[in-house]
């Protein structure tokens, strides 16, 4: 059975995904800084130095959000941006920051679905996904549709939540994801079973090696991870 966020609700995981991003979206930047003590910033902005030093003309932001790893990556290169998501709310509140800060004609923010790009293929120099790939309702679909989007010679970037491997990070990574994340959601965002959800979302993903593997078997090539902060997030670098 698929993890979805509000179990007693019969709708799909996708379905379920839409509506919990729609009801947390005007807190959940702020509430991912407080969650992260503010290293979500550090960890986006390297993700877009990562691809920025290919000097991509093009690039993708799946699951962007309110756009804030679109932002960044328009702030370290000079190509055009464009940010998909499947939750509406949280893109209209992307496209008001990106007009705030006057680089709406480097940034498009689409609704769209990454297991069902509405792109052409080869069309993309990089692609990037922070926080959202665990979020697929099918994980293969979505990064088989990631690698037909990219050029031959295109590079994906991924940013995602891991589990830490060693005592005593990873008993108190669990007591905070498990315990004390959920109340700050309820706190912050009224949606307790949201961050329950992003919580154990992030317990049971494949993350690290198994993630890698995952990568080669979609077709990318010279895949690597890159764990930061000891393993709370890794950062997966792959071609095409």
């Amino acid at each position: 059975m698929k993890h979805k966020p509000y179990k007693d609700l019969k709708n799909s995981k996708k379905e379920q995904i839409i509506m919990m991003f729609d009801r947390i979206a005007k807190t959940y930047d702020r509430l991912n800084g407080l969650i992260t003590f503010g290293m979500d910033k550090k960890w986006r902005k390297h993700v877009a130095k990562i691809i920025a030093k290919n000097n991509p003309d093009n690039i993708l932001d799946v699951a962007t959000g309110t756009g804030a790893l679109a932002i960044d990556l328009a702030q370290q290169s000079s190509g055009k941006i464009v940010g998909i998501d499947i939750a509406e709310e949280m893109l209209a509140l992307g496209r008001k920051k990106i007009k705030h800060l006057g680089i709406d004609d480097r940034i498009t923010m689409k609704l769209d679905d990454a297991e069902q790009l509405s792109f052409d293929s080869n069309m993309f120099d990089a692609v990037s996904v922070g926080f959202g790939v665990r979020n697929f309702d099918n994980l293969n679909q979505g990064l088989s549709e990631l690698y037909r989007v990219l050029k031959p010679g295109g590079q994906l970037v991924i940013l995602e939540t891991s589990v830490p491997k060693y005592f005593p990070l990873k008993q108190g990574y669990y007591i905070y994801s498990h315990w004390i994340i959920p109340i700050l959601g309820e706190i912050f965002s009224k949606d307790k079973l949201a961050y329950e959800y992003l919580s154990d979302s992030a317990s049971i993903f494949p993350h690290g090696k198994k993630f890698n593997t995952i990568l080669k078997e979609n077709s990318f090539i010279n895949v690597k991870d890159s764990p930061q902060m000891l393993g709370i997030v890794t950062i997966y670098e792959a071609f095409k």
